[in-house]
């Protein structure tokens, strides 16, 4: 794919100490420096990519503030065709991670040139991959809105929504494409500011298309279509820039987008797993009753909120050990996989505070239903007793990507996905409603699960086999 020569080898097999903390000089000043160096290097990409993460959910928020004005069925429309449009793009991050991984190796071993040819190909994919899934949404858009349950007038506005929106995925696919592009170049700063562009122009678009033009819901659909394909030109027009700058051909490359799809297969797989295990888990919750489907909405809201922020480390990790591995700098990888763990089982642990002692406030905040209050507070305390094992998962998640081990990956959410659903399934059969039953629920996916994750990807990073160097 990049014309270059492989250079590959493994390390030696992998010591307990390498996952652990950091001993011997790492206590020196020497290594003090050395670890205030590393923390900038991760702040610096972690910061702006978490700006990024939380900026993309808001185009869903302002097109339901927005809708949810012009009356209930067009504002339950757009929540079962943003439903479908959140999953489809959700199940293609593969398209971000897995350039990520190989631009950020190439140019770790000095092949610019290459490392941009590599996401240029991805461009290439990412574009084509969603012009086609913009022409199956837009013709079965009524078979998936009716598979979702959606019916009468529901159906109808979910249709409109769902078509019109459909347009903007090739856009919304080059983001996160390019997105990976500049991330493995350790540019995070760059999506921030489009994300952030791109949230606003939505917003501006939505109010003018809707109330202005008075096209309803299908000005939000094509005011969401617009900004999502002015972002990604956007982003498409800074890395062009770099790939003529550094001699990249900008020329489709059968050869390059295919090893882009092959690299990036495990990874939709890996996401595919995590997506059925949450949707797992919306089944027991509605399975259990109303209090426990309420509760688990509102614990599920701010636990994505935490999630964003373990996802920023994630993303650092995926950067810096996909630039380390390139440069064949062992040592270099190693400090980034304790450093990483250190700082997403720290933050995982503030955050859990946070959610655990703040449970009842958030409660208040979401309903005054005292029953289902008294869930949330105790699903916010059980995930924060947890939240430490979520950032340790997700970090190591990241730090697998980074070094282009999907494959692994698949296997390993497979496999976790097939412990998770007995425990998940004897919830749905034995708990209560309410409290106790969201309690259980809780444990299962925040517990089990990511103990399941957490050993898999765990024994993985104590071994070498997935420190693979070079280009390769």
């Amino acid at each position: 794919m990049s014309g270059d020569t492989p250079t590959t080898r493994r390390t030696p097999s992998g010591h307990p100490d390498d996952i652990g903390p950091p001993s011997g000089p790492g206590t020196s000043s020497t290594g003090r420096r050395a670890r205030s160096r590393l923390d900038r290097e991760i702040l610096a990409l972690a910061v702006p990519a978490l700006g990024a993460l939380v900026a993309e959910p808001l185009f869903v928020l302002v097109d339901s503030a927005v809708v949810g004005h012009l009356g209930t069925a067009q504002l339950a429309g757009l929540s079962l065709a943003s439903t479908l449009l959140v999953t489809l793009v959700g199940l293609c991050v593969f398209l971000a991670y897995a350039t990520t991984a190989a631009v950020a190796r190439r140019i770790g071993a000095g092949h610019t040139r290459e490392a941009l040819q590599s996401g240029i190909d991805g461009l290439w994919l990412a574009v084509g991959l969603g012009a086609l899934l913009a022409a199956v949404l837009w013709t079965t858009a009524p078979w998936a809105v009716g598979a979702m349950g959606g019916t009468g007038e529901v159906a109808e506005h979910a249709v409109v929504y769902l078509r019109w929106s459909a347009l903007g995925l090739p856009g919304m696919l080059l983001v996160l494409a390019s997105t990976g592009v500049l991330r493995g170049m350790q540019d995070t700063r760059t999506p921030l500011w489009v994300a952030a562009g791109g949230a606003t122009f939505n917003a501006v678009l939505n109010v003018v298309l809707v109330y202005g033009a008075g096209l309803g819901i299908a000005g939000s659909g094509i005011g969401t279509a617009v900004a999502q394909l002015t972002m990604g030109a956007v982003l498409v027009v800074v890395v062009v820039r770099g790939a003529r700058r550094h001699g990249a051909s900008l020329r489709p490359a059968a050869g390059g987008i295919w090893a882009n799809a092959r690299a990036g297969a495990p990874l939709f797989v890996r996401t595919l797993s995590l997506r059925l295990a949450i949707l797992l888990t919306v089944f027991v919750a509605t399975g259990l009753g109303e209090v426990t489907l309420a509760g688990y909405q509102v614990v599920n809201s701010v636990w994505g909120l935490a999630a964003f922020a373990l996802d920023a480390l994630a993303i650092a990790a995926q950067a810096l050990v996909g630039h380390g591995l390139g440069a064949d700098d062992v040592p270099r990888v190693r400090a980034v996989l304790r450093r990483t763990l250190q700082w997403g089982v720290a933050a995982g642990a503030g955050l859990g505070v946070v959610m655990a002692a703040g449970g009842w406030w958030f409660a208040l905040l979401f309903t005054s239903d005292p029953e289902v209050r008294t869930a949330v507070a105790v699903g916010m305390a059980v995930c924060g007793v947890l939240l430490p094992m979520a950032g340790w998962v997700f970090v190591l998640d990241g730090v697998l990507i980074g070094a282009g081990d999907g494959r692994f990956l698949a296997w390993a959410g497979m496999l976790t996905l097939v412990v998770y659903a007995p425990f998940a399934l004897a919830v749905r059969h034995w708990a209560p409603d309410g409290a106790a039953g969201l309690a259980w629920l809780w444990l299962a996916f925040a517990g089990v699960f990511m103990a399941a994750r957490a050993v898999t990807t765990g024994l993985r990073a104590r071994g070498s086999a997935w420190m693979v160097t070079g280009t390769a």
